[in-house]
């Protein structure tokens, strides 16, 4: 395709064109419109190939094309080829997100369905639903199906943590705050005791109740992990706040106070989590 269009720009540079060029390009402007015009192809055809087009059917890519360059003022046509391009937007990249989120739930997205809704709202039909109502009504089952399809997925992995934590609350030396953080005490230190906005070096190593590593300062260098209380999750933030430097403590989050119900990779939603916490150091923030 390159070498297309140097050698587009090399006929125009010593202006020897075809005849029936020659009569398209009558002075240099028109020149340098057709050579910039070649040169916009370039890329053209692996992004085509990308969007998997059959760069084969160029004469139906070219018809497309031409509408859309001769529709100039004509309020119709616009309209029309307006339609095609959102409809193309709305198959590509919407219908697959919404697609995917009613996924393993009680319900699901037909997409012939959706099409007609959308036209519906369009040409003011409410023979079944007025926009509002459509809105109330896709919201709370959205909202339903999430639930369902949450409890589906990782109902089991949240019921599994907090019986974890209803038996390790029980266990020798393990002290349950009340906002649910549990935490033993490895290692008693006798330094100073982190503020929420200090600087904090600390060795760790996190696990899933099942004993899965997912994560360990170790992985990251040898050198402590430095962060402050605050840019961590909310169990690590309170325990922080509470753990002289020297300390190492097992501390055992429910998910409320982890990641709650987002997907972190290894870490499900709903995970409960287990940490090993070594607090080296601190750097207070006046420093």
């Amino acid at each position: 395709m390159k070498k297309v269009i140097i050698v587009a720009l090399a006929l125009v540079a010593s202006a020897s064109f075809s005849p029936s060029q020659a009569q398209q390009l009558k002075n240099s402007s028109d020149s340098v419109s057709y050579a910039a015009g070649m040169r916009l192809t370039d890329g053209l055809i692996p992004f085509l190939l990308q969007q998997q087009v059959d760069t084969a059917l160029m004469d139906d890519f070219l018809r497309g094309f031409h509408e859309v360059v001769n529709a100039g003022e004509n309020p119709k046509q616009k309209a029309y080829l307006m339609g095609m391009d959102i409809a193309r937007q709305l198959g590509e990249r919407m219908l697959p997100g919404i697609t995917n989120e009613f996924q393993d739930s009680p319900d699901s997205i037909i997409a012939d369905q959706l099409y007609k809704g959308f036209a519906a709202a369009l040409k003011g039909d409410t023979s079944i639903f007025t926009t509002e109502a459509a809105t109330v009504y896709f919201t709370e089952k959205q909202q339903a199906d999430k639930a369902a399809k949450e409890e589906k997925l990782y109902g089991a992995n949240r019921d599994a943590g907090r019986k974890f934590l209803e038996e390790n609350a029980k266990k020798d030396g393990v002290i349950t705050l009340p906002s649910g953080l549990q935490y033993k005490v490895l290692v008693k230190g006798n330094g100073d005791v982190p503020l929420a906005d200090d600087k904090v070096q600390v060795n760790y190593e996190g696990r899933l109740i099942d004993g899965t590593v997912f994560d360990a300062s170790a992985k990251h260098g040898d050198k402590p992990a430095e962060f402050t209380p605050t840019q961590v999750i909310k169990g690590w933030t309170e325990a922080l706040t509470m753990m002289p430097v020297g300390s190492k403590w097992q501390l055992y989050i429910p998910y409320e106070l982890a990641y709650g119900e987002r997907d972190a990779g290894q870490i499900k939603p709903y995970s409960t989590l287990v940490f090993d916490v070594e607090l080296v150091g601190i750097t207070p923030k006046k420093q």
